[in-house]
């Protein structure tokens, strides 16, 4: 989801607010936020009022009379906190919301508890809403199960209907992981086709964990018979949930072989919109997974603690509670949040500075560097491989999209610049994808997979 910049020269920065917690009604196996309930034992999880006022009023606040605030809510599962929490979110935005200031509010839902009701709310108050769906049902359904460990996708798709239905704007997040980490194409593909997203996220699942057994909320045992560390980021190998290195790389150019060629303008991939915005040279970049630094994404939790980042609730990262002395802006601005957002710049390792790509990668997410590089130096994210591969991969396509701009033109310009290209190609040749399949029966046979 794309946030607006503030207008006045303040940093720009996003919360994440997490009414309940890491309260949800799903149980998939993968997601790193459910052992967090751990933090706050005996805690009812649903945001008090107070909170939720206070929270909205700072955020208001921290920006200027002309800025467009997001109000953004996940979880855990947020529409747990029932409709009523979301209508009092939208009268408090009106409340306290400044001469000029429009203030636009997001949701995060696994979409299973969203009805009619639901998605005509939603639409009335012009929410956008992200969906969590893994692609076709059988990839869908491998890790995200509810608390029986049944499949999910029925009801993901009956909640996405609703939304549909009531005109309700949407983007699919899509986690890549082993069950769908060979499948880019086709879970693209299904996306667009099936499910009509012109706005698809792209996350990767890199569960870390150590040998230390350590008592856990819910599930995450590794193959190794380790455990996810359930408060901070250890641990130097993944579970066999996660996607691999090379594995993500090959899905990002399966993704963008089809998007280049025909989506280019009409579906928008926020990881192939922050690298065109690095080979046009511009600072604000959008994703922070691949911008200099960070530090400008934050988490807030049901009690009003503020955190540095959503992948770093733990206690060694948390800011203060905006209800309990300083305010949300106070907290955002702090000594603590500058160095923990510079730190993802000067902490990259030597082989990433010497990296032919740095300019796009950046070194990756913080949470995820814990592989060492070739010469032997710890700090190189675990994706490393794969962002080579896809980095290397876009370069030429990115400059022609990048040429196409600065000359005023249109990006969708290079749709043209493959089928040129592509018209010059045997079908007996290798697919331009470099997965290995003849280019006739791979990326050659046109929009939809199994054409």
């Amino acid at each position: 989801m794309n946030v607006p910049g503030v207008a006045d020269g303040r940093r720009e920065f996003h919360v994440m607010t997490k009414p309940t917690g890491a309260i949800c009604n799903l149980d998939c196996s993968y997601c790193f936020f459910l052992s967090k309930e751990e933090l706050y034992p005996g805690s009812s999880f649903r945001m008090s009022d107070e909170v939720q006022e206070t929270y909205v009023r700072q955020l208001l606040e921290a920006h200027p009379d002309d800025a467009e605030v997001v109000v953004a809510f996940q979880g855990g599962e947020p529409t747990l906190m029932g409709l009523d929490f979301f209508r009092r979110a939208v009268e408090l935005g009106r409340r306290h919301a400044r001469p000029g200031q429009r203030v636009l509010h997001t949701v995060q839902t696994n979409a299973t508890l969203i009805d009619d009701e639901w998605a005509a709310f939603l639409a009335a108050e012009e929410f956008l809403v992200g969906v969590s769906i893994d692609g076709p049902p059988a990839m869908h359904d491998a890790y995200r199960v509810d608390k029986g460990g049944k499949p999910t996708y029925e009801r993901v798709v009956r909640g996405l209907h609703a939304l549909q239905r009531h005109g309700v704007d949407w983007n699919a997040l899509t986690t890549i992981n082993a069950a769908n980490g060979d499948h880019g194409r086709e879970v693209y593909a299904f996306l667009r086709d099936e499910l009509s997203a012109t706005h698809v996220q792209l996350i990767p699942i890199v569960e870390r964990v150590t040998d230390e057994v350590l008592p856990l909320v819910g599930s995450g045992w590794g193959a190794r018979g380790g455990a996810v560390v359930a408060h901070r980021q250890e641990g130097d190998h993944v579970t066999d949930r996660s996607v691999g290195p090379e594995q993500y790389g090959r899905f990002l150019i399966d993704v963008f072989e089809e998007w280049a060629r025909h989506d280019v303008g009409e579906v928008f991939v926020p990881v192939f919109d922050t690298a065109l915005a690095h080979w046009l040279g511009l600072h604000q970049v959008g994703s922070c997974v691949h911008a200099e630094t960070c530090g400008d994404a934050l988490a807030l939790e049901h009690t009003g603690d503020l955190y540095s980042c959503d992948h770093f609730v733990e206690p060694a990262h948390l800011l203060g509670n905006i209800a309990e002395g300083r305010t949300l802006l106070q907290l955002v601005e702090s000594p603590q949040q500058r160095a923990f957002g510079d730190a993802k710049r000067d902490t990259l390792t030597d082989y990433c500075r010497r990296c032919d790509v740095r300019f796009a990668c950046h070194g990756g997410c913080p949470k995820d560097r814990f592989t060492t590089t070739p010469d032997g130096e710890p700090g190189l994210h675990y994706l490393c491989a794969g962002y080579q591969l896809f980095f290397r991969h876009i370069d030429e396509p990115m400059q022609v999209m990048a040429s196409l701009l600065r000359a005023g033109r249109d990006a969708t310009g290079l749709r043209s610049w493959y089928a040129t290209r592509d018209a010059r190609r045997e079908p007996t040749e290798r697919c331009t994808c470099g997965g290995g399949a003849p280019f006739g029966d791979c990326h050659g046979r046109g929009g939809t997979v199994g054409a």
